[in-house]
């Protein structure tokens, strides 16, 4: 035979069920109002876990263009305490490019 190889090991997967962008957004929408926290990758595992099998590409591309992508949360730190009993210096820079 002048198959190769790779043609004669070669299996196809029997849960190769395609589903349309449509359907892949209700279910997203659906997980996320689940858990509303889960980004692409959380997504992604759960589709997993309900038999879709996916990849992470596509499901972080669909939720980019459809916009539910989740936002992350910006850290807020305070760096400046006006409340002190420690004297408070002129800002001696700006002084100086005023004038």
């Amino acid at each position: 035979m002048t198959l190769p190889r790779s043609t004669f090991y070669y299996r196809r997967s029997s849960k190769s069920t395609t589903i349309s962008d449509a359907e892949l957004v209700e279910l997203i929408q659906e997980i996320q109002a689940e858990f509303e926290c889960y980004g692409y990758r959380r997504v992604t595992y759960e589709l997993h876990r309900r038999g879709h099998r996916l990849d992470h590409k596509r499901v972080a591309r669909i939720m980019k263009t459809n916009s539910l992508s989740i936002k992350p949360r910006r850290c807020y730190v305070r760096t400046t305490n006006s409340n002190h009993d420690s004297p408070i210096y002129p800002n001696l820079y700006c002084n100086r490019i005023a004038g």
